[in-house]
């Protein structure tokens, strides 16, 4: 009986940090929200997408949804200082990207293509603070 106590428990705490994970690219709002906490802003664009930047503990997400799922996914520390290399390929991995992605070329810009050519990340420079992008490629309204 002790031993089915303990794989329960065991079982239950891999559910719930699998589904405590971050959101990613096509989430839908809900989703987005529940993952990255409060809303800071939000703006209706030219182009019929939103823009909702959110503040969750040291980062700021700022997502661009169209048709109710995510499109692009910017993240940055709020304190404005770079991610590490290891933040970096956390949030690729979470996008689809292969927990072997490399940047395609060393300039001051990162980029980095996803294995299906669904999705790019470019790690750069985003309202004057070091950010990640994450968008899908070929988005049509």
């Amino acid at each position: 009986m002790r031993v089915v106590k303990q794989l329960l428990v065991f079982v239950l705490a891999i559910f719930t940090t699998l589904t405590c994970s971050w959101a990613s690219l096509g989430d839908n709002d809900e989703k987005v929200e529940d993952s990255y906490g409060s809303i800071a802003e939000r703006r209706l664009r030219d182009d019929g997408t939103v823009s909702i930047l959110y503040h969750k503990d040291r980062y700021l997400y700022l997502v661009i949804f169209g048709d109710g799922h995510s499109i692009s996914e910017t993240y940055f520390h709020a304190n404005g200082t770079d991610l590490s290399e290891k933040e970096i390929s956390r949030f690729l991995k979470t996008n689809g990207f292969g927990a072997t992605s490399t940047p395609t070329n060393a300039g001051k810009e990162w980029h980095f293509r996803r294995n299906d050519g669904k999705a790019e990340a470019i790690y750069g420079t985003v309202r004057d603070k070091p950010a990640l992008t994450v968008r899908v490629l070929h988005w049509k309204p």
